[in-house]
């Protein structure tokens, strides 16, 4: 079964069509790399299939999880969407007032139900596999762009997604963090883990996809 499957996505704003019509497929264990030019619809992909952004058509399948064209559905009904996708957006979109740990445990103890203590150990446990866990205590302001990331991944992994969606995840690292990026991405794929990446960087994408789509003007052209 594919981790992902989208089928005649269509989304519009207004009189303006932002995707016309988009099938894409990801595979357990499998890096996707989504591709094309600034407004071709590669960020409304990853926020329709994490159901942030409404669509007029079409279908998106998780697994046992699908999604429909209409209205964002509750948050009440999202449960099962939530434990099957994380997402890490291009801002890392942390919360400035919670220090880095506590950016990570927030929705598995406010939102699952989770004792403190075990969201903290998986937080740290997620830190120290990528490299930050000393920064546990610092707040947004006092991380790098690259530490700030690695903080966003962890909160996207801590309630262990089968689906891992990045919206252009190099665009505040040099190239040598690019690189140890591209390899922290590959060793998340153990264990049948999928990514879709929305990226602009062609050498960041050939690095650590296993393939890559191309869109523009809101179809797939490759």
């Amino acid at each position: 079964m594919s981790a992902l499957e989208v089928r005649g996505l269509k989304v519009e704003r207004g009189s303006q069509r932002i995707l016309n019509g988009v099938d894409l497929e990801v595979n357990p264990g499998e890096i996707v790399a989504l591709m094309g030019p600034s407004g071709s619809g590669k960020t409304t992909i990853l926020r329709a299939i994490a159901a942030l952004q409404p669509f007029t058509a079409g279908q998106i399948f998780l697994g046992d999880v699908s999604l429909g064209p209409g209205p964002i559905p509750g948050q009440s009904q999202l449960g099962g969407l939530r434990s099957k996708v994380g997402m890490v957006f291009q801002e890392h979109a942390l919360f400035e007032h919670l220090d880095a740990i506590d950016n990570i445990t927030l929705a598995p103890v406010h939102a699952r139900g989770w004792s403190v203590e075990r969201a903290k150990s998986a937080a740290m446990e997620l830190l120290h596999s990528l490299g930050v866990a000393e920064r546990a205590d610092a707040y947004p302001r006092q991380l790098s762009g690259g530490q700030a990331q690695r903080v966003a991944i962890a909160r996207a992994l801590v309630l262990d997604p089968e689906l891992l969606l990045m919206d252009e995840p190099t665009s505040a690292l040099d190239p040598a963090r690019r690189v140890t990026l591209a390899e922290t991405l590959k060793g998340l794929t153990r264990g049948g883990r999928a990514l879709l990446i929305s990226t602009h960087d062609e050498d960041f994408a050939k690095a650590c996809a296993d393939r890559v789509v191309m869109l523009d003007n809101g179809v797939i052209v490759q």
